[in-house]
């Protein structure tokens, strides 16, 4: 597969009241049309920010991110952000909110026949139809998130970016959502980054899973193949060997290489201020 993003050489520091912080240091990552990569690592790690540079909205300190040729430099259409929060313009029913940015991008492209279809459409692939005109103050969390990943998917972008899209969501909910994620990466075969601190979720619906060190001056440790075939069935992985190695060789990279160590002070250690007890 091509190379559809490169990120290069990238460092990112931020300005403190107690002078500079150094959230990433040279992070280097190719990422190929139509994969799907997962970013995990432990809080402060650095996945957002790097999600942020390549979504445009912050320019990083040193090296640089290039989409199909092009150094990013701000926001664009060819990049779509799926936050956690889903963002949607409460005095607008869900299909206006996907209308809304179907104009915006691609309303120079067609007519009011063409923009309808496509809302429709997009909607219609998350399984939204049929809440089209109602406010998102009538649906539930996760139908709200449906209606802003069909926003994004509508702005046809390059790259779809997700910053933790299902975290607010129950557990069942969530697993719904991401078996919707699969089928529709499975058809239109988008390229994704996706931000996750749940292995599994990485597990389930990555190609790749690129582990972060931990911060400051945060990078890439590991990255690593998931090649498991696709569709693939969550109930037929639960007992699949090769699914249980990988979710097994993340929980190692988290949790033993990647640990934050606390300060053990022993029972046995001396008090300050205590004295030392002569032998008897």
């Amino acid at each position: 597969m091509s190379i559809i993003l490169d990120i290069s050489q990238v460092d990112m520091e931020f300005a403190t009241p107690s002078g500079s912080f150094v959230a990433l240091r040279n992070v280097d990552l190719k990422i190929s049309k139509g994969e799907f990569v997962s970013l995990i690592g432990h809080s402060g790690c650095g996945k957002s920010t790097v999600l942020n540079i390549v979504a445009g909205l912050l320019q990083a300190t040193k090296g640089g991110v290039i989409l199909n040729g092009r150094e990013i430099h701000q926001p664009g259409p060819d990049r779509a952000v799926v936050f956690q929060n889903h963002s949607l313009l409460p005095w607008l029913t869900a299909y206006e909110n996907v209308e809304l940015a179907v104009k915006q991008v691609l309303g120079s492209r067609m007519n009011s026949k063409e923009i309808r279809e496509w809302v429709e459409h997009n909607l219609h692939l998350v399984q939204m139809d049929h809440a089209a005109h109602k406010l998102p103050n009538e649906i539930s969390g996760g139908m709200k998130q449906r209606v802003g990943i069909a926003r994004a998917l509508a702005m046809q972008p390059q790259i779809l970016l997700m910053d933790e899209p299902f975290g607010a969501l129950d557990a069942l909910t969530r697993a719904h959502m991401q078996d919707s994620l699969m089928v529709i990466q499975n058809e239109l075969k988008n390229t994704v980054i996706m931000i996750t601190h749940d292995v599994d979720e990485a597990v389930l619906l990555s190609d790749r899973i690129v582990m972060m060190t931990n911060g400051p001056g945060a990078t890439v440790g590991e990255i690593l193949e998931v090649n498991l075939e696709r569709p693939r069935d969550r109930l037929a992985l639960v007992n699949d060997p090769g699914y249980t190695g990988l979710r097994a060789q993340v929980l190692r990279f988290l949790y033993e290489k990647q640990r934050k160590v606390e300060p053990i002070h022993s029972a046995a250690q001396k008090k300050p201020g205590s004295k030392k007890r002569s032998a008897a």
